[in-house]
C-alpha cells in the first residue's frame, strides 16, 4: 500500500479565530491525512486569517475529494493546490524558506498561533480543576488577542489572590539575588525598584515595563495569549520585541508553574532585557532564526534555552546566573549551584546540539565568559545557518532587510 502513497501540496486558507492553527491540524487529522510539512503566514486573501502550505501523503489519486472534505470544516475558507511557484516568502527564490516577519506590525500575524492558552490547561496543571482560575485566565488572554501593534498595551486589574502569589514569589526570590544573580541583573532589578515599577505589593503592568525597556535597550513587550512555537517566539526577538504573558500562576503553589506566566516573564526576563549587552545577545538569536530551516530552529531553541533561560556567566572569578528560568525558580536557583548538575563553558556549536528536559531540573548548564563574548560567538554561529540571503536589522525603521545580492550588501 505504501507504494501508492502520493505527496500532495495543499494551500489552505482558514478564517481568523482563536486557535486557528490547532483547528487546521485537527481538520487534517479528521481527514485521515499524514502531514509531512506545514508552514503558515498571514492570509493573502481579503478575509482575515491564515494561509497554510501543507504537504500530505495520501493513497488516493482523487485529490479533489480530499479538498472537498477539508472544506467541510467550519474554519476553512478555501483549499487549493499549491503550485511549485507559490512561495511563502519573496526572498526564498528557488529555495523553500518559511515565512518570517519583516517589520514589527507583521508580528500581529502570530496572535492566534499559540500552542496552549486560556482555559486549555493540561490535566496536571495546578489550576486545571479550578473553574474560576480558568475563566480568569481566559479573560486575560482575550485582551492579548485583541491587541494590535501601535495600541496601548492592555492593563490588568489583578486580584488579591494574584497579588498574594506575586508577593510570595517576589520576596523569596529577591532574598536570593545578592548571592546568585549576576551584577547586570541586580543593577537593573534595583533600578526597576527605584522607579517603583517593581514592588512586592503590586504586579507590574506591561505598558510601564515596556516604556522602561524601550528607553534602556529598545526592547518592548507585547501581550501573548500563551506559549508560541520556537520559530514564532524567536522571530520577535529580531525586532527587540518580547512576547509576555499577563496571567498569573495558580495561587495554590506560588513557587511553581508548568508554563511561562507573568511572574516568570517579569522577574526572570525583564531585568536582563534592560541590559544593553544581554539585549544584543537576545536579538542575535532572533535574527539568526528568520528564514531558518526547522532543523536550525531546533538548534537555536537549544541555544535560547541554555542562555536566555538557564544561562550562567563568569563574574569576578565566580559563577553567577543570568537565565530567566533560574532567576524565577526558587528551587532550581539553589540547585544549580550544587555539585549535582554538570557545568561546561559556553560554545554555541555544542549547545545547539544539546537536548534538554522541560519538566525537571536541568542536568547541565553552560557558563559564558561574558555577554559580549557570547554575542560574538552567536554572530559567528549565525553565519553557519544556510539561507539564500543574509539578514540586516535597521534600528531606525525597526525592519529587517534581506540581503540576497552583492549590490544590497
Amino acid at each position: 500500500m505504501t507504494d501508492n502513497l502520493r505527496t500532495v501540496t495543499l494551500f489552505i486558507t482558514v478564517n481568523e479565530q482563536v486557535g486557528a492553527s490547532s483547528e487546521c491540524l485537527q481538520a487534517l487529522k479528521i481527514c485521515g491525512l499524514s502531514v509531512t510539512r506545514i508552514e503558515s503566514c498571514p492570509s493573502t486573501s481579503s478575509e482575515p486569517g491564515y494561509d497554510f502550505l501543507v504537504d500530505i501523503d495520501t493513497q488516493t489519486n482523487d485529490v479533489q475529494n480530499v479538498i472537498e472534505e477539508i472544506k467541510k470544516v467550519n474554519i476553512v475558507h478555501d483549499v487549493r493546490h499549491a503550485e511549485c511557484s507559490e512561495k511563502l516568502n519573496d526572498a526564498a527564490s528557488s529555495a523553500k524558506v518559511p515565512w518570517f516577519p519583516r517589520k514589527i506590525p507583521d508580528l500581529d500575524a502570530l496572535i492566534d498561533k499559540v500552542l496552549e492558552f486560556g482555559k486549555e490547561l493540561s490535566s496536571d496543571h495546578p489550576g486545571a480543576q479550578d473553574p474560576i482560575y480558568r475563566q480568569r485566565r481566559y479573560e486575560i488572554v482575550e485582551k492579548a488577542q485583541a491587541y494590535r501593534t501601535g495600541q496601548l498595551l492592555p492593563r490588568i486589574e489583578y486580584t488579591e489572590k494574584e497579588k498574594y502569589t506575586w508577593k510570595y514569589l517576589y520576596t523569596r526570590m529577591r532574598a536570593l539575588y545578592p548571592k546568585y544573580a549576576c551584577r547586570n541583573y541586580r543593577q537593573m532589578f534595583d533600578l526597576l525598584e527605584q522607579k517603583s515599577i517593581f514592588t512586592p505589593d503590586n504586579i507590574p503592568q506591561i505598558e510601564d515595563i515596556s516604556k522602561f525597556l524601550k528607553e534602556r535597550t529598545g526592547f518592548t513587550l507585547r501581550p501573548v495569549m500563551g506559549q508560541l512555537s520556537s520559530r514564532d517566539f524567536l522571530s520577535s526577538l529580531a525586532f527587540r520585541v518580547f512576547h509576555s504573558t499577563q496571567y498569573v500562576r495558580h495561587y495554590s503553589d506560588p513557587l511553581f508553574t508548568p508554563e511561562p506566566d507573568c511572574c516568570h516573564e517579569f522577574l526572570g526576563h525583564v531585568p536582563m532585557l534592560a541590559d544593553p549587552y544581554f539585549a544584543e545577545l537576545a536579538q542575535e538569536i532572533g535574527l539568526a532564526s528568520l528564514g531558518a530551516s526547522d532543523e536550525d530552529i531546533t538548534r537555536l531553541a537549544a541555544i535560547f534555552w541554555y542562555t536566555v533561560e538557564f544561562g550562567l556567566c563568569r563574574e569576578d572569578g565566580d559563577v553567577r546566573v543570568y537565565g530567566a528560568a533560574l532567576l524565577s525558580s526558587y528551587g532550581e536557583l539553589e540547585y544549580a549551584f550544587t555539585e549535582t548538575p554538570e557545568k561546561r563553558s559556553f560554545d554555541p556549536s555544542e549547545v545547539a546540539n544539546q537536548t534538554y528536559p522541560l519538566t525537571e531540573y536541568q542536568p547541565l548548564y553552560f557558563i559564558a565568559d561574558s555577554f559580549r563574548d557570547a554575542t560574538s560567538q552567536l554572530r559567528d554561529f549565525g553565519m553557519t545557518i544556510k539561507r539564500p540571503f543574509q539578514i540586516r536589522y535597521d534600528p531606525h525603521t525597526e525592519t529587517v532587510q534581506i540581503l540576497d545580492s552583492t549590490d544590497k550588501i
